[in-house]
């Protein structure tokens, strides 16, 4: 009767838990897996604290990574930061890797695995990705303020043909991609053609080769925080697909 409270409870105010109760699904993990958390441009691994406290209860080896963001191309940042991660998940003694990311954090993956192989790679969910680019950057990118604030890596995130995104082709690997459809910056998203979440359409967090999609209510700085999501990458991490019948 108590679990019974508590899911009822829990359906209500719309917790993971709960969720997997009402899925019969999102199981413990009882292999030895590290998920790397990869932040996005201007973000700390702060940002993705929520995400790594639901992924260290699920039992997963939890690598939240803290980058300089702002101060690096995309290369550069891709090839420091994530072998870095992956020795870490190593010193834990992992069997399978899975990849989480917000944002630019997709692109350093995507630039990684396209010159790197990483033979115990499983999973990777990418959270509102700027896989074909943002026109955000193409427009505004290049006012002084702003190419500040971004820095070398915000420069290359354009639509063009010039911008690294597209330069980097279909993935190869297993790949969600979660986005967003609501934007709490009007300015910006006037910038953008169709939907989107404030910073990326939804056309373009779309990529070649991806396994599964998903658009969600949220919007781009908040994503990753929502339980929905969170929710959807622990069960795109476990089944390879997302749980469509919750939407």
């Amino acid at each position: 009767m108590k679990k019974l409270i508590i899911c009822v409870l829990g359906i209500l105010l719309l917790t993971s838990d709960c969720l997997a109760e009402k899925t019969g699904f999102y199981p413990d993990v009882t292999n030895n897996e590290c998920a790397i958390l990869l932040h996005g441009l201007a973000r700390t691994y702060k940002s993705m604290l929520p995400m790594e406290k639901a992924l260290h209860k699920k039992g997963y080896n939890v690598v939240n990574v803290d980058y300089p963001s702002r101060k690096f191309k995309i290369e550069q940042l891709a090839e420091d930061v994530i072998p870095q991660a992956l020795d870490r998940c190593a010193l834990k003694n992992s069997v399978k890797l899975h990849f989480v990311t917000h944002s630019m954090g997709g692109i350093l993956v995507r630039y990684y695995l396209s010159k790197n192989s990483i033979t115990s790679l499983g999973r990777v969910v990418m959270l509102s990705p700027p896989n074909n680019g943002s026109e955000v950057v193409d427009k505004i990118g290049n006012i002084p303020p702003i190419r500040w604030f971004n820095g070398p890596a915000g420069q290359q995130l354009g639509t063009s043909e010039k911008g690294l995104p597209r330069k980097l082709g279909a993935v190869k690997f297993e790949l969600g991609v979660i986005t967003g459809n609501k934007s709490i910056n009007i300015l910006l998203s006037l910038l953008i053609p169709g939907d989107d979440d404030g910073k990326v359409s939804i056309k373009n967090a779309r990529v070649d080769g991806m396994s599964d999609f998903l658009v969600l209510p949220h919007t781009h700085p908040l994503i990753m925080e929502s339980e929905d999501v969170i929710y959807q990458v622990i069960y795109f991490l476990q089944s390879g697909h997302f749980d469509k019948t919750i939407q």
